[in-house]
């Protein structure tokens, strides 16, 4: 079962900003690199105690959380950048809805990232702080989703190393919105294999499938509508954290969350005509049903009169002219049973050319 309205709360009655750990918290993994235009200047996992030490002049300073974060090395960040408290308290509570928060001196941002797992679609956090020279982010799903940047930031002659911190961040976003197209080709293929099988055996498997498809399409609804009102903010929104060359990248991150929410619409659309498909499935297959019963039915009617007639308990009276003849005759009994399978066969003629089966 997919559980579409999980959320993680502070406690009622706390402070705001006040962090609280969750009750079973993952191991975390907490990527520190450092780079300028000439070279990556520290990379190391694991957190340091004063975070603030590796911030150099003219250089971006990139602290990645892999997991649950630890309350203790969350609060250090934030002393450490000047985070908003509010934000990091976002950051601890699971199921937030997408948004967008200008602090003035940096940027905080929520948004869902759809993984797969165990072939069903699942919506990780993932939260952004954005500042003139740092990047903090935090995914708490398992897999490594920014491998891959961290390599372009490696790279002697990557252009991503030349660029700002809000480079940096459009490289992070971009990464999350990207990974739910394989997330949706999955979905697709299972709706394909589904309409298939409504088609040919519409049983109540299939309907469980239904749904349980339906459920799902709501979960990625729920977590890529709202991102598309982030992205755009970020793409024509007057953040003093994004340079103008930069906006135009942001721009092609919103297309692609624009894209995303079409195909998720579409499958919505498909689901509920799949369901349509289903009811008047099992509607016909009731009517061919009714039908062969029907004319079984309508066969037997005339050979159940006869036999009825014939099964009357009137003895053989050898004097009344209205006496039945046929019960003195050698071969009455084959000769009913003729009767009847050539009135069988006929109704049965007449059926076929009637098309009524």
């Amino acid at each position: 079962m997919i559980d579409l309205f999980h959320k993680k709360y502070a406690p009622p009655g706390s402070a705001p900003g006040e962090l609280h750990l969750l009750p079973v918290a993952p191991e975390t993994v907490v990527h520190c690199l450092s780079y300028d235009a000439n070279g990556v200047l520290h990379d190391s996992a694991g957190l340091p105690d004063d975070p603030a030490a590796l911030r150099r002049e003219d250089a971006v300073l990139w602290l990645h959380f892999a997991g649950q974060p630890e309350v203790g090395a969350l609060r250090r960040v934030g002393e450490a950048l000047g985070l908003h408290p509010l934000a990091l308290e976002d950051v601890m509570n699971h199921g937030q809805r997408p948004k967008l928060d200008d602090f003035d001196d940096h940027l905080f941002l929520e948004l869902g990232c759809l993984t797969l797992r165990d072939e069903r679609p699942l919506v990780d956090d993932f939260s952004l702080f954005l500042g003139e020279d740092f990047v903090v982010s935090v995914y708490y799903g398992a897999e490594d989703l920014f491998g891959g940047v961290r390599a372009r930031l490696r790279e002697p002659s990557g252009r991503l190393r030349r660029a700002g911190a809000d480079r940096l961040a459009h490289a992070l976003l971009d990464a999350v919105v990207d990974h739910a197209f394989p997330v949706l080709e999955a979905l697709g293929e299972r709706i394909e294999d589904l309409e298939t099988e409504l088609l040919d055996q519409p049983g109540p498997d299939a309907l469980r499938d239904l749904h349980r498809l339906k459920r799902e399409t709501l979960l990625i609804r729920r977590a890529v509508w709202p991102a598309r009102d982030v992205l755009a903010n970020l793409s024509r929104g007057d953040l003093p954290q994004v340079a103008d060359r930069t906006r135009i990248y942001f721009g092609d991150v919103y297309d692609h969350a624009v894209q995303i929410i079409e195909l998720v619409e579409s499958y919505r659309d498909m689901l509920g005509g799949m369901l349509d498909v289903y009811l008047s499935s099992v509607s016909n297959r009731q009517n061919e049903i009714m039908k062969v019963l029907t004319v079984i039915a309508t066969i037997f009617i005339p050979l159940t009169f006869v036999v009825g007639v014939y099964g009357m308990n009137f003895s053989v009276n050898e004097t009344s002219p209205w006496a039945m003849p046929e019960l003195r005759w050698d071969y009455g009994y084959p000769v009913l049973w003729a009767v009847m399978l050539g009135l069988a066969g006929a109704m049965l003629l007449y059926f076929k050319r009637r098309r009524w089966f």
